[in-house]
């Protein structure tokens, strides 16, 4: 069980690099952080990686990125790779493929079997299968994901599904990505947590992490702007970085990828500053 007093305290340090010096103060949390390499989804880096997918995973790899998680793109889910090659390249450069995005559809008993090829350990879900933000079209789109899941299962692939802000509407009362939750099988179904989407929405996701603790190994840390609800930078937004590594434990993270989709300079450039910015927490 966390201290909730030592947590109370944690939160009421505003700036990010006195809550980062607090952080590692504490044990756990610093043992949970040690443990864990710093991964990026490859959508923030997405034209060089359809311009150079080996190139730039070549020069993530040299920023210190271990893990990576793929988008779909123009040209499919690997920039132009086949499955087999992108395990091959990033096995050569010391880089773990752990996740990818895809969308369900026709085609998703093929999307499945090249995640396996590819030899990824989760396969993400980025956008609901079903429109209509209504607790009917959630508990339909559950169904959806509990069966795509088991699709997962055969193949040693976990499942999981990745927010973005209207997730946190509400239909009479109930808020809509809590119906997701309450309606997927927690032994099959993971989420992937924004946690820039979630605090842009006006929600704090320790919230989530203590109402489902364990339902969330993968997370997306990104900052965000809550008024221009466009990503930044590590430390330009209103996202407290060092604080969301707080809740690791309760929320079952095991894999983290940094994510950002607007950039003040450029997206490699972006990138280097992120990582450099968590490894000095």
């Amino acid at each position: 069980m966390e201290n909730n007093n030592s947590r109370r305290s944690f939160l009421k340090l505003s700036g990010t690099l006195a809550a980062g010096a607090f952080l590692l103060k504490d044990a756990n949390a610093t043992d949970l952080f040690k443990k864990r390499t710093v991964g990026i989804q490859l959508y923030t880096v997405r034209t060089e990686m359809l311009n150079d997918a080996a190139g730039t995973l070549k020069l993530l790899a040299g920023m210190g990125y271990k893990e990576i998680e793929s988008a779909g793109s123009q040209k499919g889910n690997y920039y132009g790779l086949k499955p087999a090659e992108i395990k091959k390249v990033t096995t050569d450069l010391g880089i773990k493929l752990v996740s990818g995005h895809v969308h369900i559809g026709s085609n998703w008993q093929k999307m499945v079997d090249e995640a396996a090829e590819a030899g990824q350990a989760y396969l993400v879900c980025s956008v609901l299968p079903s429109q209509g933000q209504t607790v009917d079209n959630y508990k339909k789109c559950a169904e959806i994901f509990n069966k795509a899941a088991e699709d997962c299962k055969k193949v040693n692939i976990t499942f999981g599904y990745h927010n973005h802000a209207e997730e946190y509407e509400k239909e009479n009362g109930q808020v809509l990505y809590d119906v997701l939750l309450d309606n997927t099988d927690p032994k099959l179904v993971q989420m992937e947590l924004d946690l820039g989407w979630v605090i842009a929405a006006g929600l704090d996701p320790q919230h989530y992490f203590d109402k489902y603790p364990g339902r969330f190994p993968l997370w997306h840390l990104k900052d965000m702007s809550k008024t221009t609800k466009q990503s930044t930078e590590f430390g330009k937004g209103d996202v407290n970085i060092a604080a969301m590594f707080a809740g690791a434990k309760k929320s079952g993270m095991k894999h983290f990828f940094i994510e950002q989709e607007e950039y003040t300079s450029t997206a490699l450039e972006s990138a280097k500053y992120d990582i450099d910015y968590v490894n000095k927490l």
